[in-house]
């Protein structure tokens, strides 16, 4: 497994799909995940540490956990099939280990929110383009207002 930082946030407000760039913590392989704007502004707030007056889905989802005193662990991006990726959450609950399915934005979003770290299985990372970070389009200006 590859370990694995969080980027770039490209949001892009006129579009169904947003990006997140995932780059080698060690090493100059980047790539990028399509997601929504609900988890790609979940990521954002998480990232920029901004609250809202109530939980959100996955500040909820980070409320459960710390009730049941389970810890997010770290992400794994484990497979790549039909061009989706797959991901877990590996949990920890005292000395038993938890493996939960998830979408990678929904996991993403969830390790940014707790600070756990984010593995890639190398057999993902070297089935998709291994690009540097610079190669990757850049960030969209926000749209102009107008008073």
């Amino acid at each position: 497994m590859i370990q694995v930082e969080l980027s770039r946030i490209i949001i892009n407000e006129r579009s169904d799909k947003q990006v997140i760039v995932l780059k080698e913590k060690e090493g100059p392989r980047a790539f990028p995940i399509v997601i929504s704007i609900y988890e790609a502004m979940a990521i954002d707030r998480g990232v920029k540490e901004l609250r809202t007056p109530r939980p959100l889905t996955h500040d909820l989802i980070c409320l459960i956990l710390k009730s049941l005193d389970v810890k997010l662990e770290r992400v794994i991006v484990c497979d790549l099939r039909n061009d989706t990726f797959y991901a877990k959450l590996m949990l920890l609950r005292g000395e038993e280990s938890l493996e939960v399915d998830s979408r990678p934005s929904d996991a993403i979003a969830l390790a940014v929110l707790q600070g756990a770290p984010i593995f890639v299985e190398e057999k993902v990372l070297g089935a998709i383009s291994q690009t540097p970070e610079s190669d990757f389009p850049p960030e969209e200006p926000p749209p102009e207002q107008t008073p």
